[in-house]
């Protein structure tokens, strides 16, 4: 029932913003590496604890951001089969009650803007495993996987500026999300992690 998706909504809304303040606090990021063995294929994965996560930026005022704002999450995902690594950037849109984002697996719908250079994003289908590195934050939003490599894994943690940009419904319309947390202390945590190093 709309009503009741919309306040279960704000209250998981509510609840990432409670903990992204608290996080916020200790100065540093505190969304750490993980990484599991999937039991399914013997696969290990290597993900964050919690995606980052991008508000749309025309819902961020004075006091942070509007809570009933449309939200989307990021994430870097290393799958090591053997010692044979693919990688992917999965991101999730949880939607609030302002612009509506095209489906964000159609070509072309998806973007990062770093250092003012957009780079564009093509939908690639996952490895099939037992479970997922990440959790959906909404169960009515949209999530899919990108082509993801370490040059630009590299390039996305040296950026000094970072929007993802995601088509609306309107073609004309593009909505813009900033990240609401330290994107390059994240992705270096998790390049370290991954005994990523070099060039």
């Amino acid at each position: 029932m709309p009503g009741m998706r919309s306040s279960k909504f704000s209250c998981l809304l509510l609840g990432a913003w409670v903990a992204g303040s608290l996080a916020g606090c200790g100065g540093q990021s505190t969304i750490k590496p993980a990484e599991l063995l999937d039991e399914t294929t013997g696969m290990t994965v290597g993900a964050l604890q919690a995606p980052i996560e991008f508000v749309e930026d025309a819902k961020i005022g004075s006091g942070g951001p509007d809570r009933r704002a449309t939200f989307a999450y990021l994430g870097p995902v290393e799958w090591d089969t053997s010692g044979e690594l693919t990688y992917g950037l999965w991101i999730h849109v949880a939607p609030g009650n302002d612009q509506a984002v095209a489906p964000i697996d159609a070509s072309g719908a998806v973007s990062l803007l770093l250092d003012d250079t957009a780079v564009p994003l093509y939908p690639m289908k996952a490895p099939r495993t037992g479970s997922n590195p990440y959790k959906p934050i909404a169960s009515w939003g949209q999530t899919a996987y990108f082509h993801f490599d370490v040059p630009l894994l590299k390039r996305l943690a040296a950026s000094q500026k970072v929007l993802l940009q995601i088509h609306g419904i309107d073609a004309d319309v593009t909505v813009k999300f900033l990240p609401t947390q330290d994107v390059r202390d994240t992705l270096l945590r998790f390049e370290q992690a991954r005994g990523i190093t070099g060039d």
